[in-house]
């Protein structure tokens, strides 16, 4: 009888141990989101890849592994290049990857490698940053990776008090956009305003050197230019008129108690001579036409750079103090009028010593801005949409199609927005006007307008350009628009 005990004693030992292990066991369960360089554990031997497949939605794109069994794994996001990057461990197969034709805004590619003897490397190369989940599902056994569609990846960061910047990557129904934002609430510690390259109109600068120069914080491009440096659109600094356009186009501006004002604006002009008679000024600081009368002031350069088929008279004090023909000295005192044509033969009866009076104005309104920087056209007036480049005569390389974009806006607050938009690249295809004027409202910009764009399109923020020019490098433009210490 002691022995059967014994025996059963020892059979239930057995049997207590036998459980142990079976609790012990390892059990299959969904796994959440992986972060970065973080893994999930699954013990299990040999798992096979036996197939991907893939099924695409409006939210998202889903990639299915069938394995044989759910291997250990990590997953990492990565930013430039921006990829997924899921290693599975273990005794894995190689399969052929089916070829993928990604037809959505976020997948590029998708390759399978074996980096290790035991181990296998999925890379899935990005448009632009996402997000997405991974887990597993059993009977039959399979890894997915959602990576989700119409999704925005923002990064914020308060720069100086008052000054907020974000950058945001969208995906949307037509591709990838990438755009950077910053918003200002005007107040005491920072101003905004306009910055002309190399301090005078002739002549290209970068965006980031002119931020650097004038000790911004923050800058963007700004006006139209020709490759001579020539503003292609009113411009006025520090209250005095520095550039005139011919089409009265769009002008963001301030006024001296800090109100922001955006509208259509004309520039007129007149010399009156002692006889009573006034002359109609064509232009400031752009090259002498036919028929032109240009005033040039010491914004422009030191010399008019004009040619011998017209005159140029030096005023000073309201007085001619000279007058030649061809490229002239602009005093740093006073200004040149250079005359052709027919504006040649209405001033041939001023001599040296002759008084003459200047008036220039933009409106009433205008006429008592600090600054105001034209471009155009217009996206948000009122809080509608308003696009006008067809009145304002723009050409359709800047009114059809998408492109790199340059924007600026005022919210009903009174913050200032300034906007920059990437494009023709593959992480960001860019805006149509329409588009810009709809993510201009979305930011709650009341009133809005579009600045030069294209190869342009810069935002430099501490001194870093965080856009990418579609050049692949920045751009000499003629002007910017910073924001800058009041100090």
């Amino acid at each position: 009888m002691f022995r059967i005990y014994k025996h059963i004693s020892l059979l239930l030992i057995i049997i207590s141990l036998f459980s142990q292990v079976a609790l012990a066991a390892p059990v299959v369960t969904p796994v959440k989101p992986v972060k970065e360089s973080q893994s999930v554990s699954m013990q299990v031997t040999q798992p096979i890849v036996q197939n991907i497949r893939y099924r695409q939605t409006a939210e998202k794109t889903r990639i299915v592994f069938d394995v044989t069994a759910l291997p250990q794994y990590t997953a990492t996001l990565t930013e430039k290049p921006d990829q997924l990057i899921i290693d599975f461990f273990g005794s894995i197969a190689s399969v052929a990857v089916p070829k993928i034709q990604f037809d959505n805004q976020a997948i590029t590619n998708l390759q399978i490698s074996e980096i290790e003897s035991n181990k296998q490397r999925v890379v899935i190369d990005l448009k632009a940053p996402v997000e997405y989940k991974i887990f597993t599902l059993s009977s039959p056994n399979r890894i997915v990776v959602d990576i989700l569609n119409n999704r925005d990846q923002k990064y914020e960061e308060q720069i100086a008090p008052g000054v907020k910047y974000t950058s945001l990557s969208r995906t949307t129904d037509a591709g990838p956009i990438s755009a950077y934002i910053v918003e200002m609430t005007p107040g005491a510690d920072y101003k905004i305003k306009p910055v002309l390259s190399n301090e005078k109109i002739a002549g290209l600068q970068r965006v980031q050197s002119m931020v650097e120069h004038n000790h911004g914080i923050v800058g963007i491009n700004a006006s139209y230019f020709a490759l001579s440096g020539e503003i292609l659109g009113l411009l006025k600094m520090n209250g005095q008129i520095i550039s005139t356009s011919e089409v009265d186009r769009t002008v963001f501006g301030m006024l001296p108690d800090g109100k922001v004002v955006m509208d259509s604006v004309a520039y007129s002009a007149m010399v009156t001579l002692l006889d009573g008679r006034s002359v109609v000024i064509t232009g400031v600081n752009h090259e002498r036409g036919q028929d032109d009368l240009i005033l040039y002031n010491p914004y422009y350069n030191s010399m008019t750079g004009t040619n011998t088929f017209g005159s140029e008279y030096t005023i000073r004090d309201g007085k001619v103090t000279d007058i030649t023909h061809g490229n002239v000295s602009i005093p740093t005192d006073g200004v040149v009028l250079a005359a052709h044509g027919t504006m040649e033969k209405a001033l041939a009866d001023l001599k040296v010593g002759d008084a003459v009076t200047i008036t220039e104005t933009l409106g009433e309104a205008w006429d008592k801005a600090i600054y105001a920087i034209g471009a155009g056209p217009r996206l948000v007036k009122n809080n509608k949409l308003f696009l006008t480049g067809k009145e304002e005569t723009f050409p359709s390389d800047i009114t059809r199609g998408r492109a790199p974009r340059t924007a600026v806006g005022v919210t009903k607050e009174g913050h200032i927005l300034l906007v920059v938009v990437d494009g023709r690249q593959d992480h960001s295809i860019g805006m149509t006007l329409s588009e810009l004027a709809a993510f201009m409202q979305e930011w709650g910009a009341v009133d809005a307008m579009n600045f030069d764009g294209g190869g342009s399109s810069e935002m430099v923020v501490n001194g870093a350009v965080v856009n990418k020019p579609s050049d692949g490098r920045e751009r000499l433009v003629g002007d910017a628009l910073i924001i800058a210490p009041t100090t």
